[in-house]
């Protein structure tokens, strides 16, 4: 099997949320991953937004690394379709993992695991633990709100607007995923067709 062109760790709901184009988003950037040679890395799951991206990648053609605690396997959520799943002992573990494999992550919409995963890998890259790429997918204005709640951290002066700018987000997937992907690496010249 060929080495992927690049591994984007996506966090996400496991839940599909209120509004349908969640779960559309989610299934776009399965299929963006796919047809741009890419590799998903995510937490494991079959539900909700976690669910439809894996299927989607899977149905796109594309690899898909899931990484899922056995407490959460024994809770029969783990997507037993995916090209890997690796069954870690923690949280943490999951995490790390997670990490390790990524060369770009994306949150999608979420609830509070998905905040804390980008708040992680965020304070991580300002702490110069990493260098890779961190993005928030603004899906019909979800993450409108958090962002002002930042920029007012910033103008409290418990933020820098460095910090602030080590997270690029965008409203899609067509205006966020190339800029990710060269950011991570990709070489030079590379040709990213939309989707």
């Amino acid at each position: 099997m060929s080495t992927p062109a690049f591994s984007l760790c996506v966090y996400c709901g496991s839940r599909p949320g209120a509004d349908p184009a969640y779960m559309e988003v989610a299934r776009e950037v399965g299929r963006w991953i796919a047809a741009h040679g890419g590799q998903l890395v995510y937490g494991g799951g079959h539900n909700g937004l976690m669910g439809a991206v894996a299927d989607a990648t899977l149905q796109a053609g594309g690899r898909v690394v899931g990484i899922i605690p056995q407490a959460l396997v024994d809770k029969e959520w783990a997507h037993r379709g995916c090209t890997e799943l690796h069954v870690v002992d923690t949280m943490h573990d999951r995490k790390r993992m997670m990490a390790e494999r990524a060369d770009a992550f994306l949150a999608l919409p979420g609830g509070i695991g998905t905040l804390e995963e980008l708040f992680e890998v965020w304070t991580w890259r300002q702490l110069a633990y990493h260098d890779k790429p961190i993005g928030l997918l603004n899906t019909a204005g979800y993450y409108q709100g958090l962002m002002d709640f930042m920029r007012t951290s910033v103008s409290q002066g418990f933020l820098g607007d460095w910090q602030m700018g080590l997270v690029q987000m965008e409203d899609t997937p067509q205006a966020l995923l190339p800029e990710l992907v060269q950011a991570a690496g990709m070489a030079p010249g590379t040709r990213l067709e939309q989707i």
